[in-house]
């Protein structure tokens, strides 16, 4: 494992026309690296300071804008997945979802939480430059559980504080799905999926569920459900459509599906709901 300073840290012209894998952990903060950064298909402006995360074997590459900035600064903890075998962090790194493409922003810090940091990492790298002894890698990677524990809770407040933002994608979300049921797309293609809506809206299924999880409480999947139910419900008691053609209608390739989903969602079938709406 390895700790860089960025200010000092010069790149050839040939390794920034390059995509980079690396073998390690990149956990890193950049300030005043003009330009653009691609993990995976998403793209960071660095335009400033950034906390990101890199798993191994993920690819990334940095397009730096190509006026000089002498105020760049910033640090990067690279830590090989051999470094923390058999250490409670081997078991609990994968939980971090922003070591994933599925996040499509990186993090952005106040003063206060780059402050936050600061001890932490200085604690690691004390650690490393002193003799090396049996209790060193628990003491480090028990800095390593810490700093990531802060990153998820920076990660948190971000995401909350930007709600307004995020809400604007719930209603594009339900704007796209409401439209796809609603159109002969459904007949032709089947239900929607999460991973086409997410498409649609140029993010990761993934990043779509804990969003819509955090601001409504419920998962894409039950979103897509709930809105099935109730343009269903609507089409069951405004037309005289069989069960089966509205079946098909939503996209389901079998009637007995959407009866086994609706009994689930209202404790009626169809036609118990159809004959009830009419009495």
């Amino acid at each position: 494992m390895s700790i860089i300073n960025y200010s000092g840290l010069n790149i050839s012209q040939k390794e920034r026309d390059s995509s980079w894998m690396l073998d390690c952990y990149l956990i890193a903060i950049k300030r005043g690296l003009q330009g653009k950064m691609y993990y995976g298909q998403q793209q960071y402006d660095c335009d400033k300071g950034i906390m990101f995360f890199v798993a191994p074997k993920q690819v990334f590459r940095i397009e730096p804008d190509p006026s000089p900035n002498e105020n760049r600064s910033g640090w990067m903890l690279l830590i090989h997945p051999d470094f923390i075998w058999h250490t409670s962090l081997a078991k609990t790194i994968s939980k971090y979802d922003f070591f994933d493409y599925a996040i499509n922003e990186a993090l952005f810090l106040s003063e206060d939480e780059e402050e936050t940091l600061e001890p932490i990492l200085n604690g690691i790298k004390k650690e490393y430059q002193t003799d090396i002894d049996q209790y060193s890698q628990n003491i480090i990677t028990a800095h390593i559980e810490t700093l990531l524990q802060y990153s998820e809770r920076f990660y948190q407040r971000q995401f909350t504080s930007r709600k307004v933002t995020n809400s604007k994608v719930v209603e594009s979300f339900e704007t796209l799905l409401i439209d796809h049921l609603n159109s002969d797309v459904s007949l032709k293609s089947g239900l929607p999926s999460v991973q086409f809506l997410a498409e649609q809206l140029h993010i990761t299924s993934k990043y779509l569920s804990k969003l819509l999880k955090e601001i409504t409480g419920q998962t894409p999947q039950q979103h897509i459900q709930e809105k099935v139910i109730e343009i269903a419900k609507l089409q069951l008691s405004t037309t005289e459509e069989s069960v089966n053609e509205i079946a098909y209608n939503l996209g389901f390739a079998h009637p007995q599906s959407f009866n086994k989903l609706f009994k689930r969602k209202t404790d009626q079938s169809p036609l118990e709901f159809r004959k009830s709406f009419f009495q």
